[in-house]
């Protein structure tokens, strides 16, 4: 079939895998040292790499055609696995009406459960918004009633400073005369 290809950083292209190898087979740790020391010599005679320009085009171009085809045929599969789940789900009349009554009740749910949730919500805000206002109240109330206190002992204050402050004025008068 066709090999993929990878580029080394030193632009030497390492063959990544073919149809015929396996990917998970491993050789014996002799014929391995055997193979290495083979390729270091006759590694130019036997090597399946595109050597010419034209022949890498024509693996370039193999590739841009397959890469898309391989994924549309993909999508293909999905789409048809996914139609035949449907049609062995929905076969009948029934079971179709049963698919549609699950999904009315999971609706139902989901909708009774948002109301329960906006009641609640708005509940809470409610009796937040109340609490603040009966502070605000509170707080206002005591600020007056420290405040008209406050007036009343000045007030008293003033009076008293000023009957005294008469009382010696004519005194001062009386003497004076």
């Amino acid at each position: 079939m066709f090999d993929i290809l990878l580029l080394t950083p030193l632009g030497v292209s390492n063959q990544m895998a073919t149809s015929s190898s396996s990917a998970g087979a491993r050789k014996p740790a002799t014929t391995r040292k055997n193979t290495t020391s083979r390729k270091s010599t006759a590694s130019t005679t036997t090597s399946t790499q595109p050597k010419t320009a034209v022949e890498q085009a024509q693996v370039l171009a193999e590739r841009v055609v397959l890469v898309p085809v391989g994924a549309s045929l993909l999508a293909r599969d999905n789409v048809v696995s996914t139609v035949k789940g449907f049609a062995t789900k929905y076969r009948t009349r029934a079971g179709l009406e049963r698919e549609l009554k699950r999904y009315e009740r999971r609706g139902v749910t989901a909708r009774n459960r948002f109301e329960r949730q906006v009641r609640k919500t708005r509940t809470r805000f409610e009796r937040e918004l109340r609490q603040r206002r009966t502070r605000v109240e509170r707080t206002v109330k005591q600020n007056r009633r420290r405040l008209e206190r406050e007036v009343r002992n000045v007030r008293r204050d003033l009076d008293k400073q000023s009957r005294v402050l008469s009382a010696r004025v004519e005194k001062l008068l009386n003497a004076a005369s």
